[in-house]
């Protein structure tokens, strides 16, 4: 008992410290909902090598989507015309950062981590979409544009009948702030709450549960701390928000910070289920670009960053966590409150989700028992071989 206790404690100090910035990065997120014009980006995606690469990496870099929450936005950008060097850059940049996750590490870890998050994000981004878009050269009539320019905020209009000046009249500057904080609230955070509060948990777990030594010893600095990171992080599902105080968690406990930047780079960008879709989306080979390029970029990164904290004899453990007590302890904690109501809904979802899921598998799985358990030996053998 004195154990899950712990671990909540340890989970609250975490919320405390990230629950500000956690608001400050939802409110930026559902803003560039509702006034970064989707076909503006669209229009700057199509063509250029090296131009729309550059271009979807920086889009990507502020918008607040996880690693499956971006495959729809991605897809919808190549349907639109995007060519796939910019859809590979838009695919990494965006799940690796975002306006919440970066408020989040500067609450969390320190400003170094802050500043090395996006910056490795757009770097990988950038040359995996180049790398791409280089050994894969797409015809001047594959572009074909169906852009979608509907109304963001009530779709009272699709954009193509009413032009931008005249549809610019229909909402007011308080309609678009109020739908902004709308869709922040209902959707974005929707979207990242459940992931949020099991990584808080997992942070609260690693803090109390595994010791110091063990993760020096293993994880405490070169290349077979990123490595083992990069390993870890592959197959792991975990948005870029939720990550973050797992990372914190692992410095304080004397992680590198490279290693914990790896884990920061492809644990949002990689999982089973987004790779898949990723195939069937991209292709084979543009498919193993993103992944070998991500791989190598994130170990990296990871390098460097540690060679920067050993050059200015710099401790990540030490520093972690001293922006986050700039903000005093009563903003804090109301903002830790306003968070967790926001979360009452999308948790209750997130577990109901979760429990349908489990209850769909275990159904399926008797229901295939049964039906085997009617069959022949021998039909049963004919059916799996077929």
């Amino acid at each position: 008992m004195s154990i899950i206790i712990s671990v909540l404690q340890e989970s609250w100090h975490l919320l405390l410290e990230a629950s500000v910035y956690i608001l400050f990065g939802m409110l930026v997120g559902g803003l560039l909902k509702v006034f970064l014009s989707p076909s503006f980006v669209a229009d700057h995606l199509g063509r250029g090598k090296f131009s729309s690469v550059i271009k979807a990496a920086l889009f990507g870099i502020p918008i607040p989507l996880c690693s499956c929450g971006v495959l729809p936005a991605a897809a919808s950008l190549k349907r639109q015309g995007a060519n796939n060097g910019a859809t590979t850059a838009f695919l990494i940049s965006t799940p690796e950062s975002g306006v919440d996750s970066m408020a989040i590490t500067y609450a969390l870890l320190d400003p170094i981590m802050t500043v090395a998050r996006p910056v490795s994000a757009f770097i990988t981004a950038v040359a995996a979409g180049i790398i791409e878009n280089v050994l894969h050269t797409q015809k001047e009539e594959d572009w074909e544009k169906v852009i979608d320019r509907s109304c963001p905020i009530d779709n009272c209009c699709d954009g193509n009948d009413c032009s931008p000046e005249k549809h610019a009249r229909h909402h007011s500057f308080g309609e678009k702030i109020w739908s902004g904080i709308k869709f922040a609230v209902d959707d974005l955070w929707g979207d990242l709450a459940g992931w949020f509060f099991a990584g808080l948990l997992l942070a609260g777990v690693i803090a109390v549960l595994i010791p110091e030594e063990l993760m020096i010893q293993y994880l405490g600095g070169g290349l077979h701390s990123m490595l083992i990171m990069l390993l870890v992080g592959i197959p792991m599902y975990i948005c870029a928000t939720a990550s973050t105080p797992i990372a914190a968690a692992l410095i304080l406990k004397g992680v590198s910070p490279g290693a914990a930047l790896v884990f920061l780079l492809v644990g949002p960008a990689t999982n089973v289920t987004s790779l898949s879709v990723l195939f069937g989306l991209l292709g084979k080979r543009a498919t193993a670009i993103y992944l070998v390029t991500l791989s190598v970029f994130a170990v990296l990164s990871g390098l460097t960053v540690d060679m920067i904290y050993s050059g200015f004899g710099i401790s990540a453990s030490a520093i972690a966590g001293q922006a986050g007590e700039v903000i005093p302890y009563w903003l804090q904690f109301v903002g830790a409150l306003i968070v967790i109501l926001l979360s009452v809904k999308p948790l209750y979802l997130f577990s109901n989700r979760f429990i349908t899921q489990k209850k769909t598998i275990m159904k399926r799985t008797s229901e295939e028992g049964a039906a085997e358990e009617k069959e022949s030996p021998g039909e049963v053998e004919t059916r799996y071989r077929m």
